[in-house]
């Protein structure tokens, strides 16, 4: 009995050792495996690839939206009844002052030019012989022959053969006018922007017939809420885009506030100039929206290149001590005239941090900048 015990305990005691050999031989290659894992390589970075943090003007103001208009336009519209005959241009064409846009049918305009000239004709003989009239009564009246009453009579008549020599005359006049208002010409140099009629069409009295603009003269028409309109004034400068030229920035200067509201939309009006005239878009009517700057704050400014962007955070890469490390930011208003982020926390001012952050970056990787000891100092964009 005492022999079969003891054979127990010691199969007993043989499996406990065999059970902690395996175990300690798992940890200890546990512990090769994590110890034989290589660190990151060091990321080898230039002097062009780092940013220096800095303090940036960051301008704002109330928002800004309307259109490019010309601030030269004509309406060209019918000043006399009659049939369109021939347009002579189309939408785009180039014109100058002067120049034959559209021709109406003259036909019944001449009738009545030749119709008032011969009435002019005869007025004006009957005038003459009525002044030869009176002229023979004022003699004949100087020697007695004839009566004040009849030299008075006489004189009246005369009178009223003037007033219609005048008035046939008037005629005359109105009728060439009617007849040159047949022929529609454009009111200065400028392109046709809208062609309202074609030949045949008939033209009422006030029916619009073409548009001319000026496209030197583009501007830009915003409203403003009237909520910020007391910060806007004549002068300030307004950073806006141009639908249609999304890869191109533009301002302009404030030229004039409106004086009253819209009655609809309690917005009001705010004219805007183009600060290079080289810049206007040539291409009226277009929609643009902007920020008018009336004010000017100091602030650290961060290109969106340089943040990377996990859900809601945000996070920059910083260059110190010779590590990269991932720093939380916590982001302000965008600078619409630069594209910047404002900083609010994270970094500090003389910071370097990564132009181009790569998406296999990791937190406390050994950075070394290539041919340098210390980077150039690479100011953030304007």
């Amino acid at each position: 009995m005492k022999t079969i015990i003891r054979t127990i305990c010691q199969s007993s005691l043989a499996a406990v050792l065999v059970f902690s050999l395996a175990n300690l031989a798992g940890c200890g290659k546990g512990a090769s495996a994590t110890a034989d894992k290589p660190p990151p390589p060091p990321l080898m970075i230039s002097a062009e690839d780092l940013l220096k943090v800095e303090s940036n003007s960051l301008t704002s103001g109330p928002s800004i939206t309307g259109s490019v208009e010309p601030e030269r336009r004509a309406d060209l519209r019918a000043e006399v009844p009659a049939v369109v005959l021939a347009v002579l241009k189309e939408n785009g064409d180039p014109v100058k002052r002067g120049d034959l846009l559209v021709r109406l049918d003259q036909m019944s305009i001449r009738d009545s030019l030749t119709a008032a000239d011969a009435s002019a004709r005869a007025a004006s003989q009957a005038y003459d012989q009525a002044e030869r009239q009176y002229q023979r009564m004022t003699k004949l009246r100087e020697t007695g022959v004839v009566s004040l009453q009849q030299l008075e009579d006489v004189e009246i008549q005369r009178n009223s053969a003037q007033s219609e020599r005048e008035a046939a005359r008037t005629r005359v006049v109105t009728a060439r006018q009617q007849l040159e208002r047949t022929e529609v010409r454009a009111p200065f140099d400028g392109i046709v922007s809208d062609r309202k009629v074609s030949a045949g069409d008939t033209a009422q009295i006030g029916k619009e017939l073409v548009k001319v603009i000026d496209p030197t003269s583009l501007r830009f028409e915003g409203l403003v809420s009237a909520d910020s309109i007391g910060e806007v004034k004549a002068g300030q400068r307004v950073n806006f885009r141009i639908h249609g030229f999304e890869d191109r920035d533009f301002t302009g200067t404030v030229t004039r506030v409106n004086p009253a509201a819209n009655v609809t939309t309690r917005q009001v009006e705010v004219l805007v100039s183009f600060a290079d005239a080289k810049q206007k878009p040539e291409v009226a009517g277009l929609y643009a929206e902007g920020r008018v700057e009336t004010k000017s704050v100091a602030a650290l400014m961060l290109p969106a290149a340089s943040i990377s962007r996990e859900g809601d955070l945000s996070y920059a890469w910083r260059v110190k001590d010779g590590k990269v490390q991932k720093v939380k930011l916590a982001l302000g208003n965008r600078d619409l005239r630069t594209g910047n982020y404002r900083v609010s926390n994270g970094l500090a001012e003389g910071d370097r941090v990564l132009r181009y952050p790569a998406s296999t970056l990791k937190d406390g990787q050994v950075a070394t900048i290539g041919g340098l000891e210390k980077p150039e100092q690479v100011a953030a964009e304007k």
